[in-house]
């Protein structure tokens, strides 16, 4: 959990990493390509995971789904490789600048953002977008 002792001053502007997890005991992580800055995949962390990209050097997110720890590519080799750990002003989510081994998404895509959404007389639609 976060440091409850911090005051929102020293929270927005002092050194002190103090992660704010929500009630679930996540955050969200947003991980970009650290050459290219596009957007790979946003997904989300508890202290478990975060300890783990720290101390590997590794991306680790928390499966909501599978109530589980991964290691993003530990199947596919695709692993994200930390360059920087960027937080936000508050301390609850994250940006992570990563060199991506190989697609980011489970579809096969370098991204998982390769869809954009455009408006139609029948509604939204979603085309690929180069990624």
């Amino acid at each position: 959990m976060a440091d409850q002792s911090l005051t929102t001053d020293e929270r927005e502007h002092g050194a002190q990493f103090a992660p704010k997890f929500d009630a679930h005991g996540l955050l969200t992580a947003v991980v970009v390509d650290g050459q290219t800055g596009d957007v790979l995949v946003v997904a989300h962390m508890n202290r478990e995971a975060l300890d783990a990209t720290l101390a590997t050097g590794k991306v680790h997110f928390w499966s909501r789904s599978r109530q589980a720890l991964w290691m993003k590519g530990e199947t596919s080799g695709n692993v994200l490789t930390v360059e920087e750990v960027l937080v936000d002003c508050d301390q609850d989510a994250l940006v992570i600048r990563a060199r991506p081994a190989g697609p980011t998404c489970h579809t096969g895509a370098r991204s998982c953002f390769y869809r954009r959404v455009e408006m139609a007389d029948s509604g939204a639609a979603l085309v690929k977008v180069k990624t």
